[in-house]
């Protein structure tokens, strides 16, 4: 696990999309997160930071199927989004998880968030 010790944390599967995509997100997140600690190493992130804002149009990345996902489940578009924005944070804690890097956590503003802890083997 790379939180820092003594961080408790929930971890849920997404379903309702392939193994193939959900490793694709996974990669695309894990990118997200390299690119972040190489340009913000002191900052902290949240999946908001990689789906929100000028990321919102979500076309050409594997992040997608999410949304899809939840649009064949009947839901409008603002649900969908939503949902798919929940998923992605499943998925981005997953990364977090399994990076081999270390990273600190808290919640705020609802939303979790990460922190890279420098200089770890």
């Amino acid at each position: 696990m790379a939180l820092k010790v003594g961080t408790k944390i929930q971890i849920r599967d997404v379903t309702g999309i392939s193994a193939e995509t959900k490793q694709r997100i996974r990669d695309f997140l894990q990118g997200a997160v390299y690119c972040w600690c190489n340009n913000k190493p002191d900052e902290w992130f949240s999946l908001r930071d990689f789906m929100g804002g000028y990321n919102f149009y979500w076309q050409g990345t594997p992040l997608i199927e999410l949304y899809i996902k939840h649009k064949n489940l009947g839901k409008s578009d603002e649900d969908a989004f939503d949902s798919a924005a929940i998923d992605g944070g499943w998925l981005l804690k997953k990364v977090i998880i399994d990076d081999k890097r270390l990273f600190d956590t808290k919640i705020e503003d609802r939303i979790r968030k990460y922190k890279w802890i420098k200089n770890n083997d």
